[in-house]
């Protein structure tokens, strides 16, 4: 084999792996370490005193910002970076619980409004100190304003390079 030659139909060769340096890798797992523990952390603090994942809380977030607390279920999953199906899921679990309820959206016959009820607002209200203080206290707490204002640039310039813009764009919520 060491001597084939490559003639000028053949499929050029694979580039090679450009493997993470000693650095880069104790970086990357850092972070993997840290983003797993800090989900389970937020996750589990939101389990024990509002009886719902982070997803779900985030999703109650999302509509307590929107105007009169409705977003098309399109828009809801692009902000919390799910797909469509588990957002699905996860918007029947609310309404189960009465905090969210589905609308007809009337500008699309297809589309459909998730809203958020007053007693999904009153959950927000309660829960709201407990996950900002389990917040703070594994993340912001641990750092100075320097590093805070660093890990916001980091991350923003991840999430640009992950989100492609664009009809044909594979994102979670398009899936």
């Amino acid at each position: 084999m060491d001597d084939m030659t490559i003639s000028p139909g053949d499929p050029p060769e694979p580039p090679r792996p450009r493997w993470l340096s000693d650095d880069e890798q104790r970086t990357w797992q850092a972070y993997l370490h840290a983003t797993t523990l800090l989900e389970d952390h937020l996750d589990r603090q939101l389990q024990r005193d509002a009886g719902m994942p982070h997803v779900y809380y985030g999703l109650l977030v999302q509509l307590s910002e929107a105007p009169e607390g409705r977003l098309r279920m399109t828009e809801l999953a692009e902000g919390a970076k799910i797909t469509r199906s588990r957002l699905s899921h996860a918007v029947a679990r609310l309404e189960k619980n009465g905090w969210v309820r589905r609308e007809d959206c009337p500008s699309d016959k297809r589309g459909q409004l998730a809203v958020l009820t007053d007693d999904g607002r009153a959950m927000l209200v309660r829960s709201a100190p407990g996950h900002v203080a389990a917040v703070r206290q594994a993340l912001f707490d641990r750092l100075t304003p320097e590093q805070v204002e660093s890990l916001g640039a980091i991350m923003a310039i991840v999430a640009e390079g992950l989100q492609p813009s664009g009809r044909g764009a594979d994102v979670p919520w398009r899936r």
